[in-house]
């Protein structure tokens, strides 16, 4: 049993730097308690997230090839660089990508005509905070000033780079860029007289001694909270059948869905992706993002703030085998009121899925059917036509005395051997023709030009094939029995038969 939170949100991450959106369903799951319930962590792409789950990001080692499918799978190289490798290089990019952009930003003091490029810089944010005169004197310079330190410091959100506004706090140096500004007019410096300028402050050690310590996110040493995403949601798969990924374990996204409050609100936090989730179905794969259940129940106030004990939605419970579920299912239904609670089995919630297979499998047996019963007619048909050929070799059988029932038996033996034979060699060669069916659709594809399964379409490389002995016996069973049957009628016309009526034309 684990308790799950499961609610509705929308996905965001960029790629070539435009924003996607997608709508998931945001699961918070527990990683101690729902590996014990779920098979979950055998549809990772990590190995060690397979043994033992972690939302920690991996260094490296993730699955270049798949390791569900067989060889014929073409290789992920793409997956060989995700992990921490993967995100400081995206850090890195970034950072150089941001200098790369300020180096190119037009400074104002070029745009500005010849002779007045010192009316438009603004003091500097060090003056202007330690001289109010100054400050008094030029009004205008310093709204401008602070503009430009709140826009340098949003974009420099997530980077290892020191903002100007940090520099300016600590009385470092700042950036020349900053604080500029079109027509503004700049304040005359201080003098340099000024004999409180320069005065150092004299409780400086004790307040470096004692100031709290900012830690800054640094994406290439930090992540955010882990996220498992499903593998549609990263990756599309080409023409040729290859998986190309636009998101990559290491990669950050964003995550948006309601709070519980009422009314609700709606809440966004960065989260960084540490594995991938691949179960071969596609309304799994690209629907379900997993996320630790008590980092959401944080950002959605699900936690009592009394207690420290966190609710959640939904309950998965994990049935000993031979245990009937729906006996279960029932048990449970007649204990919670029906209006508040929904019990179901896993059965109830795949019920379209699960009642269109049966169709299919329904369908097939019709037609297996119809198949066989046709091969029963050709078998009827045939053994006529050998009682019509045969009547005067049973007139002497039975004017030699042999009974009606052993010529029956003769007939009905000889379609049971007609019988036995032909679903033999016919179980064989469906055998044969399982076990060789990707060979037989490359054949197939070869010849056509096109091919039978085009893994850009289908969700799989090699056509899953799966035999069961009930299922081969019943129908070999069936096709022998069809055998039998047909050889009933031609054998009571030659039980049936008189000895004189069958020579009296010969």
């Amino acid at each position: 049993m684990t308790p799950v939170v499961v609610v509705p949100g929308m996905l965001n991450f960029r790629v070539g730097g435009n924003w996607m959106t997608q709508q998931v369903e945001i699961v918070g799951i527990d990683e101690q308690s729902h590996s014990l319930v779920s098979d979950y962590a055998r549809y990772l792409q990590h190995p060690e997230n397979r043994r033992r789950f972690s939302w920690s990001l991996r260094e490296g080692g993730y699955d270049v090839y798949d390791h569900q499918a067989g060889p014929e799978a073409p290789p992920r190289p793409q997956m060989g660089e995700a992990g921490w490798n993967h995100r400081r290089y995206v850090a890195e990019r970034e950072m150089f990508e941001e200098r790369l952009r300020r180096r190119r930003t037009p400074r104002a003091v070029e745009s500005s005509p010849p002779g007045q490029e010192l009316s438009a810089v603004s003091p500097p944010l060090e003056n202007a905070v330690r001289d109010s005169s100054v400050m008094a004197a030029s009004p205008a310079a310093a709204p401008v000033a602070g503009e430009a330190v709140q826009t340098q410091t949003t974009e420099s959100r997530g980077t290892a780079a020191p903002t100007q506004e940090s520099a300016a706090s600590t009385g470092g140096p700042t950036d020349p860029n900053a604080g500029v500004a079109t027509g503004a007019t700049a304040s005359p410096s201080p003098p340099a007289t000024d004999p409180f300028l320069n005065r150092a402050d004299p409780f400086a050690p004790y307040n470096a001694a004692t100031a709290p310590a900012e830690s800054v996110f640094d994406p290439r040493q930090h992540q955010h909270t882990g996220v498992v995403l499903g593998i549609a949601m990263a990756a599309f798969r080409g023409r040729d059948g290859a998986d190309r990924f636009i998101l990559l374990p290491g990669d950050d996204v964003k995550l948006t869905f309601p709070t519980v409050g009422m009314p609700p609100k709606i809440l966004s936090d960065e989260f960084t992706v540490i594995d991938l989730y691949e179960s071969k179905m596609s309304e799994y794969d690209s629907r379900f993002v997993f996320v630790p259940i008590r980092k959401l129940q944080e950002l959605r106030g699900m936690i009592d703030p009394t207690t420290g004990v966190g609710m959640f939605n939904s309950i998965q419970i994990k049935l000993k085998p031979g245990v009937d579920g729906d006996m279960v299912r029932d048990l449970l239904a007649a204990q919670f009121p029906e209006e508040l609670f929904i019990v179901a089995t896993w059965r109830d919630k795949q019920g379209a899925l699960l009642a269109a297979v049966q169709m299919e499998t329904a369908i097939l047996n019709v037609l297996l059917f119809l198949i066989i019963a046709v091969a029963g007619f050709g078998i009827l048909a045939i053994f006529f036509m050998i009682v019509f050929e045969k009547t005067r070799d049973i007139g002497i059988l039975k004017s030699l005395g042999a009974h009606g029932r052993g010529v029956m038996g003769i007939f009905l033996g000889y379609g049971l051997s007609l019988g036995a034979v032909g679903s033999g060699v016919g179980m064989v060669m469906g055998l044969l023709f399982v076990r060789y069916i990707n060979e037989i659709a490359d054949l197939l594809g070869r010849i056509t030009g096109r091919k039978v399964f085009d893994p850009s379409i289908y969700y799989f490389y090699s056509i899953p094939a799966i035999v069961e002995p009930a299922t081969v016996a019943w129908i070999v069973g069936g096709a022998m029995l069809i055998a039998v049957a047909a050889s009933v009628a031609p054998a009571m016309q030659a039980a049936r038969l008189h000895p004189v009526e069958a020579l009296r034309y010969e």
